[in-house]
């Protein structure tokens, strides 16, 4: 496993849910982190013993400028980037008939633009890490067709391809890329599109155990595709 001493991972969306996890989870493993949000004030305070291991920046997945402000903020504060959790993404119901396209524009924007910007912005320094990192947090339903909610669908289906052509455009230059899939995680996104009861969800601080060891795995044992379920799927 790669030692987490010293290496800087950049997590989107972390100001809740499965971000907000990811974030505790790494910081207690003893990494760097840069957290983009869109209201970054006082967020970094908001971590105990952050021990100046921890920024908070400005970042709207929707601004095309915002990558390279972000990266560049990080690279002032650490000087170094080791790994990428694109996990902003939103949740709009589109589905096949619907006439009115903007919900499904606004997904494209934030759910696949997005991850694929901060990617493009952040691949040179992942490269320079020698042991580079993307996590894509997608869903199940980047990986089968359930509801009617094909927009949302859609936008995942990309995400898992965008994650497969990291890998492969990166493999020579040791960056490695995982699309991580859940089902329902309880955090806000969820809660407001179902009725499984949250204690029943997957937890955000469990999930973010399984992206930990991803980001920690050596180069020589990557992970393409996580899924998880909180209930048995046949699918799966």
């Amino acid at each position: 496993m790669l030692d987490p001493a010293g290496r800087v991972i950049m997590i989107s969306g972390a100001n809740r849910g499965i971000g907000r996890g990811v974030a505790e989870c790494l910081l207690g493993k003893g990494y760097r982190l840069s957290l983009g949000v869109r209201a970054p004030q006082g967020l970094a305070e908001s971590f105990a013993d952050s021990d100046d291991r921890l920024i908070a920046e400005t970042y709207d997945a929707e601004d095309a400028q915002a990558p390279a402000r972000w990266v560049q903020a990080t690279l002032d504060r650490f000087g170094r980037i080791d790994g990428l959790v694109n996990n902003a993404g939103i949740y709009r119901h589109a589905t096949l008939l619907d006439d009115e396209e903007a919900p499904l524009d606004e997904m494209w924007r934030v759910n696949v633009k997005g991850p694929l910007r901060m990617i493009r912005a952040a691949y040179p320094h992942l490269k320079a890490s020698g042991a580079g990192r993307v996590v894509n947090v997608a869903s199940l339903s980047g990986k089968r067709v359930v509801g009617d909610a094909i927009g949302y669908t859609m936008s995942k289906y990309a995400v898992v391809a965008l994650t497969h052509q990291v890998r492969r455009s990166g493999w020579d230059d040791n960056v490695r890329a995982c699309a991580i899939c859940p089902s329902f995680v309880n955090s806000d996104m969820a809660v407001g599109i179902t009725d499984t009861p949250p204690e029943k969800m997957t937890q955000p601080e469990d999930l973010s155990e399984l992206i930990a060891t991803v980001i920690a795995l050596p180069n020589s044992a990557s992970v393409a595709e996580l899924t998880v379920h909180w209930n048995y799927e046949v699918t799966f």
